[in-house]
């Protein structure tokens, strides 16, 4: 069978080499190449199975004891620990570590996909950003050695590491429930991205099965491109409705600290006049003048079960893991007894 190349791709869509070339390297972006063109390039690589293999057999081939990482964005204290502790427990098997962060851009992850396989790591661990997919079937069909960690796609069969984002938001709501709090607010992105909607699907089945009615209201989901106005609209909307919210409930840190500035500038005592939980931890909660109640997750646990599962994986194991963790509910003062 003959091996698809760039430019049969190039003549079946009718475009140059070189613009197969930026496409297929994560360069489309960068060299303003036209959405159009960059679907239609896609489309036939996947069409003509198109496949980069000298690329798989230098992988296979030669072991360089690296390891690539694409986390989402570094300024979020949960990439800064998945990097430690995947930058740990990768030196203890001798590997060394080459990360970048995508910083939720599609391009650039994909891109940064390619830099790294073109420097020969030997496997690739990723925090997977929204419609990601496309790449995620370029490295399976390349068979490049490579874990999700974090999030995942469903639809698609990798290994991957994540937190169950359903147990953990359930746990959370039901504790605010515990503590006597009957409207409940979630505050979310409007995002595709399964852990997401999994820690949405926890907060309302936690409301369902403790006999609270949920009013649509109550669940506001953020532009992630107008995250701090729609934040301060969404903390107005239930904190002024004819019954308001007595808690809130973040899905990550950074709705969180912007939650908390906003409530700070409007003056809202917390948890006298609202209860607070984040999904996530953050060390800017240190600043605030209560510590903030919020689900840790075993950043640990994920480091090290992701580099064993990748380098099973180089070490031509077929494997096919998906492993679910479990976070911890940090008690502080945010919340009311």
């Amino acid at each position: 069978m003959k091996k698809v190349g760039l430019k049969d791709i190039a003549e079946h869509v009718g475009v140059s080499i070189a613009l197969v070339s930026y496409v297929l390297n994560g360069q489309a972006e960068i060299k303003q190449v036209s959405k159009d063109n960059a679907q239609k390039i896609k489309a036939a690589a996947e069409l003509l199975n198109y496949r980069p293999n000298q690329i798989a057999k230098s992988l296979k081939m030669h072991k360089t004891h690296t390891i690539g990482l694409v986390v989402a964005d570094i300024n979020y204290r949960f990439s800064t620990g998945i990097t430690r502790a995947i930058e740990a427990e990768a030196k203890k098997a001798n590997y060394t570590v080459l990360f970048g962060s995508s910083n939720e851009n599609e391009d650039t992850f994909a891109e940064l996909v390619n830099v790294l396989i073109n420097r020969q790591v030997d496997g690739l661990i990723l925090v997977p950003v929204e419609n990601s997919q496309d790449q995620i079937k370029m490295l399976q069909k390349a068979e490049i050695p490579f874990v999700l960690i974090d999030r995942n796609f469903p639809e698609i069969t990798t290994n991957h590491i994540a937190l169950d984002n359903y147990k953990a938001a359930y746990i959370a709501t039901a504790y605010l429930i515990k503590q006597g709090h009957k409207r409940i607010a979630f505050i979310n992105y409007d995002t595709n991205m399964f852990h997401l909607h999994e820690r949405n699907r926890g907060y309302l089945e936690a409301l369902k099965d403790n006999n609270i009615a949920f009013d649509e209201d109550w669940l506001q989901q953020i532009n992630s491109n107008n995250r701090v106005g729609d934040i301060d609209q969404s903390l107005d909307k239930i904190l002024n409705l004819d019954q308001p919210c007595d808690a809130v409930f973040f899905a990550t840190d950074t709705l969180a600290i912007n939650g908390l500035k906003y409530l700070n500038k409007i003056k809202a005592k917390v948890p006298q006049d609202i209860s607070v939980l984040s999904f996530d931890e953050s060390e800017a909660f240190e600043l605030f003048y209560n510590l903030v109640t919020h689900l840790r997750q075993p950043v640990e646990a994920m480091g090290k079960a992701a580099v064993d599962t990748l380098l099973e994986l180089i070490n031509h194991s077929k494997i096919n893991k998906q492993i679910s963790l479990e976070s911890d509910l940090i008690v502080g003062q945010s919340c009311r007894e």
